[in-house]
Formats: C-alpha cells, structure tokens, sequence
C-alpha cells in the first residue's frame, strides 16, 4: 500500500506540474508584453513631450520675431518724424490720424500724406522682408477704424468708409511703390496671401477712451488705420497628426 500510495504521489506531482509549469511561463510572458508596453507608451509621450517642446519654441520664436518687426518700424518712422504708437501688447502698430488724415466721409489718401503713406509702407515691408521674419507670421491685417459718429443716412457708411480707408492704404503701395508687389506676394506657411485688409467702423474702439463720446478727442483717437500683427500657433489638428505619426512610425508627415 505504501508503495501504491508513493507512487500515486509521484503521478499526481507529474500530471500538476507540467500545469504550473505552463502559467508561470504564460505570466512571464505577458509581464514581459506589459513591460514592452511600457516602454512603447513611455517613448511616445516623450516624443509628444519633445514635439509639444519643440512648437512651443517656434511660438516663442515668432512672438519675438513680431516684436522686433513692430517696434523696429516704430524707430525707422520715429526717425523720419512719422510718430506711430504700439498697442494691444505689442501686436498693433497704430497709425493715428494725425499722422494719416482723411477728410470727413473720403477714403482718398490725401496728396500731402502720400509720402507718409509710401514710408509707411516701406518700413512695414522692409521689417517684414529682413531674415525672412515673413514666415513667422500668420496674417497682418490693414484696418480701418472710424469715430462714432454717423456719417450720412446709411447705417452701413461707417463700416463701408473705413474698409475704404483701408484699402485705400493698400491700394496705394500696390500701385504707386516698388515694394507693393512684393507686398502682396507674400504667403504664409499655409500658402494664403500673408496681407488682409478689413474696416470695423467704430467696434472697436481705442483702450480708456469713451467710444460714444463726442468729445473732440476721443473722436480723433478712434479715427485710425491699425496694422495688425498674427502669429502662426499650432493646432489641435497638428498635435492630433503628430500623435498618429507616432503610432505609425512608417506614415508621412
């Protein structure tokens, strides 16, 4: 009986063995499959981390760049007595109308700022040009802007009137200087035309004045042409195309 019992044992051990042999093997192998795991989604994120690093510099990089082109038109204009003002956190540069005047309900450039308006230009296009700076931007828009009293008896006039200006503005340095052309062929990375020329009546009126008011002044500070200043961002839809570049290492940008 002893020996029927030990062997009895020792077949039991046989058959369990083989079973406990076999899921400790499986269990290695799927720890070894989570570690790979592990490692794959560690390497992702660090090249999300990397690319979400690498867009935020270019950022920087293009905010810096639309400061350097801004204030140094500012100094090139300062130094020819052409006084333009920086605002909206360096992302505007501001043609007062002092500087660029219109007669009430015209949006003719007037022939005593016409050599204002072609320095203008030219500082805008010289900035813009240097080291290529142009890439770095999304769009600069011509704006118009007038007071907020009603010209003539269509409700519209004003926004009609300063989109005019606007163009006006434009149409000048495309058709009376030798840096126009090269003004409007500029694109930006997305291959739009890099200038866009718009008017806002009086919706948008300057910081701490009074945009009702009738007062002399506060008209005068909201009759202007403002040139504003966008920088490229990368979007949802870049960093959601980044990520799936990861997942398929072998698809194309």
């Amino acid at each position: 009986m002893a020996l029927f019992a030990r062997k009895r044992t020792r077949e039991q051990a046989g058959n369990e063995n083989p079973y406990w042999m076999s899921f400790s093997d499986m269990m290695s192998g799927m720890l070894i499959i989570f570690i790979l795991v592990c490692i794959a989604l560690l390497y992702q994120l660090t090249q999300m981390k990397d690319n979400y690093a690498a867009n935020m510099e270019e950022l920087s990089k293009s905010i810096r760049v639309r400061y350097d082109i801004i204030h140094e038109i500012q100094k090139e204009l300062g130094q020819k007595n052409i006084e333009v003002y920086i605002s909206d956190n360096d992302t505007v540069l501001r043609i007062p109308e002092g500087v660029l005047h219109f007669d009430t309900n015209r949006h003719e450039i007037k022939n005593e700022h016409k050599e204002t308006a072609e320095e203008i230009g030219r500082a805008l296009y010289e900035a813009i040009a240097k080291d290529d700076r142009w890439e770095h931007l999304e769009t600069v828009f011509v704006e118009g802007h007038t007071d907020s009293k009603q010209a003539r008896d269509n409700p519209r006039y004003n926004w009609d009137l300063s989109a005019m200006r606007a163009i006006s503005l434009w149409q000048y340095w495309l058709e009376n200087t030798d840096f126009g052309p090269r003004l409007r062929n500029f694109r930006n990375k997305d291959n739009k035309r890099l200038f866009s020329v718009s008017g806002y009546a009086d919706s948008r009126p300057v910081e701490g004045s009074m945009p009702q008011s009738m007062r002399d002044d506060d008209l005068r500070r909201q009759r202007r042409i403002d040139i504003r200043f966008t920088t490229r961002q990368p979007t949802f839809l870049e960093y959601e195309k980044a990520g799936r570049a990861l997942e398929s290492p072998t698809s194309k940008p």
